[in-house]
């Protein structure tokens, strides 16, 4: 089955052993009948996009979300982050607002975080594909079991990690997260209906890069 995943090979081959579990097995079979049926996003050359952009060596900073967006052409497999062209989410306009209001960066025209990917930040969404239109589609067919399981070897085969964990969904993921060796960031989800109950303020970027200034790893260029 690993021969089948288009992935960068350092996760590939982190990850070799899930690829042949048969929940992985199920998974990959479902999402296969899903894209033959009717519109599924992220595009098949974009479900492990977050992977390739941030190999497993380079990451710095985990971002976790939930589900990719389900309107057309908006996700691109990064998660709160829309290709080139599309406008910017409400839940990204308000992550953008708290980084101009924590580091003094002004908003970009654009909702493309490869280069946040590029940076070292994996943008990772707990379940990978969904259905046009239909938010949660594809949760509990799999996906959470295969990234929890990238939680966990971030976890236990990386130090000095940056988790940010924003919403109730993502707190409770990364719960097992050893803080003794990595440093892990809590607020409210920038979702519109949540921000301003405890991620505006939260200064995660500015809290993120001093931590690995003292821990003599580069900052992210946000």
């Amino acid at each position: 089955m690993a021969t089948d995943v288009r992935m960068a090979p350092a996760w590939k081959a982190a990850l070799a052993d899930e690829f042949e579990k048969e929940y992985w097995r199920d998974l990959t079979t479902f999402v296969r009948e899903e894209y033959t049926t009717g519109p599924i996003y992220p595009a098949p050359k974009d479900v492990f996009h977050a992977f390739d952009a941030c190999p497993f060596d380079k990451v710095k900073v985990v971002i976790l979300g939930q589900d990719p967006y389900h309107g057309r052409g908006q996700a691109h497999g990064l998660c709160f982050s829309v290709p080139e062209g599309v406008s910017i989410p409400p839940s990204l306009q308000n992550i953008y607002k708290e980084l101009h209001d924590d580091l003094g960066i002004e908003q970009p025209q654009s909702g493309n975080l490869d280069h946040w990917a590029h940076e070292g930040v994996l943008l990772l969404n707990a379940t990978l594909t969904v259905r046009a239109g239909q938010p949660g589609s594809h949760q509990g067919k799999g996906w959470e079991t295969f990234t929890d399981a990238v939680v966990r070897l971030l976890n236990h085969e990386r130090e000095h990690l940056v988790f940010m964990l924003w919403g109730n969904y993502a707190k409770a993921k990364g719960e097992h997260i050893d803080r003794r060796k990595h440093l892990v960031l809590e607020a409210a989800h920038p979702s519109p209906y949540s921000a301003r109950a405890g991620f505006f303020g939260c200064r995660h970027f500015s809290k993120a890069n001093e931590y690995m200034k003292q821990n003599g790893i580069d900052p992210v260029t946000w």
